[in-house]
């Protein structure tokens, strides 16, 4: 069979694109903002993960400017060899004294993060006890570990717990949890889940990725908003959301962090973050260390966002994070939502199977914390009128 085989004939891509409601490689002609040039459409982006608003401030877009100076543009290499400059090191102190951990390891993105702290840190005589809703980053990691993957129901405790029981003893166990799932921003039961690892002697791990600059009286994330921040063995995290840069990261134990700086083959095989890249994620952790209200600012817009859209009718994921996805149930409509919205200058993501159950397409949207409370009552009001447009209920 010719291996190209499948790609052939007509797919779901092709479908959509030929009804006109293709919704995805939408080109921006602007930086990332809370009204972005979309295609020549002025538009609110209420639909990326510039929590903070920070990828156009003035003092992070200076520091990317003078670290492609004084450096150049890359580094050639991996951090393993000729590719850790100093200010990669000084990134790694800064983030690991902001998170209250011994130490810390930078990773060229979010997504070869999760591939490289998992598949270094979990091995074939181990078990990794997994959200069913977890990122897919993290899956990969954990096909990529060679230990065996045990899923369990999405924050069911007691099916954690009924599946921790079956682990034999002689077996490592890591618990991996994202601390607020992407799709519906709900927050991870964390205090749960660090009590039964402490019960059935197995590590945590939390993937921070939609928490830090979120969560926490000073945007630790996840497990300072529960008080929990000596309970959690590894943080993980990004700076492409509200670190407004590229990149991403481990937080644990010294000893921890030097095996997967070791023995991480996605880390020592992969060139290291470019320099503006490390410079803006430097600058953006300045700002949010110095400015803890810019987390407090983004919570209260997403809930002024929330309970319009309820007091609307629009019915939403109840969650208390910048993430609110919106039920539009079939996935049809969810593109073609998609599609009108950008007409009326709203930006948002269509989230359909498999990336959600069949039969629960959202409207996935998300916040910053410089929208203002006009663009939040534009947004709601086209969302409304496009639902009701679609006789969604």
């Amino acid at each position: 069979m010719d291996l190209f085989q499948k790609t052939e004939g007509e797919h779901l891509w092709d479908i959509i694109q030929k009804n006109n409601i293709y919704p995805y490689f939408h080109e921006l002609r602007s930086g990332q903002d809370t009204i972005v040039d979309m295609e020549g459409i002025r538009t609110v982006m209420i639909g990326s993960n510039n929590y903070l608003g920070l990828t156009s401030h003035p003092d992070v877009i200076a520091a990317g400017v003078e670290a492609i100076k004084q450096y150049g543009s890359g580094c050639s290499g991996s951090r393993f060899l000729n590719g850790t400059l100093d200010i990669h090191v000084k990134l790694e102190k800064e983030l690991a004294e902001f998170l209250h951990k011994e130490a810390c390891v930078t990773f060229s993105t979010g997504f070869q993060s999760n591939l490289g702290i998992i598949s270094a840190i979990a091995g074939r005589n181990d078990v990794i006890l997994c959200d069913k809703e977890n990122h897919a980053s993290i899956y990969d990691g954990c096909r990529l570990s060679y230990a065996k993957l045990i899923r369990y129901e999405h924050s069911d405790m007691e099916d954690l717990e009924a599946k921790l029981k079956e682990v034999p003893d002689d077996k490592g166990i890591l618990i991996v949890t994202d601390g607020v799932f992407s799709m519906s921003g709900e927050i991870c039961k964390l205090p749960e889940i660090v009590k039964l690892a402490k019960k059935y002697g197995a590590r945590t791990m939390v993937d921070d990725a939609h928490g830090l600059g979120v969560l926490g009286a000073h945007g630790r994330g996840t497990a300072e908003y529960f008080g929990l921040e000596d309970q959690v063995d590894i943080y993980m995290g990004t700076f492409s959301k509200s670190l407004a840069s590229l990149g991403g990261y481990m937080a644990s134990t010294k000893k921890v962090v030097e095996y997967v700086k070791h023995t991480s083959r996605p880390y020592i095989f992969s060139a290291s973050i470019t320099p503006a890249s490390v410079a803006t994620a430097r600058a953006a952790l300045k700002i949010l260390r110095e400015h803890p209200e810019r987390p407090k600012a983004l919570l209260d817009i997403s809930a002024y966002m929330r309970e319009g859209l309820k007091k609307l009718g629009v019915k939403v994921i109840d969650a208390n994070t910048p993430i609110i996805s919106i039920l539009v149930y079939d996935d049809e409509k969810a593109f073609v939502a998609c599609k009108m919205l950008l007409e009326r200058g709203v930006y948002v993501n269509s989230s359909v199977s498999p990336a959600v159950p069949v039969g629960q397409a959202l409207l996935r949207t998300s916040y910053t914390a410089t929208h203002t409370k006009e663009q939040m009552d534009y947004a709601m009001k086209q969302i409304k009128e496009v639902l009701d447009i679609l006789g969604v209920k």
